[in-house]
């Protein structure tokens, strides 16, 4: 059975206030009243037949309906500018196109992104995400961001940093009646998972905390990607495993705490791959050299 996709308008609004947390800022951003968000929203809701949005006082949050439908609704409209862009603008000598995953996207390369931006104004970043590999023969992606350990035939690949395991959770888990304070307390809590590629984390980790892996079976609640996971964490839902990639922001910032001191060292990394016929066309070897400049040498 087909489904008919919801109305563009409601979507754009969805993001946009997502994005903002903000019905307000939301309609600035896209030159309509504050009203006009609110009833786009409402109208996008009752299409879907879910909430979208905790409206509380002056507050907004998403529901967690709302949480798992932002990446999606993030990445697609952001292949329509890319789509567009493709389509109006033919010369691309100042774009540089770069495709990631949507958690390394948001967790790690955007923090950083105008810092290349200020440095280099004269070139257009456009990122690009996506969990699948990366056609380069399409033209349409110059590098990729790519996890694994940097052996990819007729492709160049630039180490940029690895990644340590270990378990991070809310700072209120530490506290209250049943505090978290060592590994056999993980037993009482709810473990939360990231499917598809890192499904194995937890067993991984237990397993080098000499715990049973049985542990990583019982109640726990699952997501699509690792910043939804992460947001979990934050929100106090449960004990997530943690990425030194996707957490260091939100370790600094205190959303986040590490209850324990082992840490698991993974067995691969975050490589910049690039066809080797076009890895040093000026503009993305500007782009190497500054994602270069943000990590330590690899030892």
């Amino acid at each position: 059975m087909s489904h008919r996709l919801p109305s563009l308008n409601g979507l754009r609004a969805f993001e946009a206030a997502a994005r903002h947390l903000s019905f307000t800022i939301a309609a600035d951003e896209l030159n309509v009243t504050q009203t006009a968000i609110s009833h786009q929203i409402k109208r996008l809701e009752e299409e879907l037949g879910v909430k979208l949005f905790i409206r509380q006082n002056r507050t907004l949050a998403l529901t967690e309906h709302g949480r798992d439908y932002l990446p999606g609704i993030r990445a697609a409209f952001n292949d329509l500018r890319l789509a567009t862009d493709r389509l109006l603008h033919r010369d691309r000598d100042h774009v540089l196109t770069v495709s990631t995953l949507a958690s390394l996207a948001s967790k790690w390369l955007l923090p950083r992104l105008s810092a290349f931006q200020q440095a280099h104004p004269h070139i257009d970043v456009r990122i690009t995400t996506s969990t699948a590999l990366v056609d380069f023969k399409s033209g349409d992606v110059d590098a990729a961001i790519r996890y694994g350990r940097g052996q990819w035939p007729g492709l160049r690949a630039d180490w940029l940093t690895a990644d340590h395991l270990f378990p991070v959770c809310s700072p209120k888990l530490l506290m209250g009646d049943r505090p978290l304070r060592k590994p056999e307390d993980l037993a009482r809590y709810t473990l939360l998972h990231t499917n598809a590629s890192h499904d194995d984390d937890w067993r991984l980790w237990l397993t080098a905390a000499g715990l049973p892996t049985n542990i990583s079976k019982q109640p726990a609640l699952g997501f699509d990607l690792i910043f939804m996971t992460l947001q979990a964490a934050i929100d106090g839902l449960g004990v997530a495993v943690g990425r030194t990639t996707y957490v260091e922001g939100d370790l600094a910032s205190g959303r986040l705490v590490v209850p324990f001191d082992i840490k698991l060292p993974a067995d691969a990394g975050f490589y910049l791959v690039s066809p080797e016929a076009s890895a040093d066309s000026p503009n993305l070897r500007a782009f190497r050299q500054w994602l270069l400049s943000l990590v330590p040498p690899k030892t």
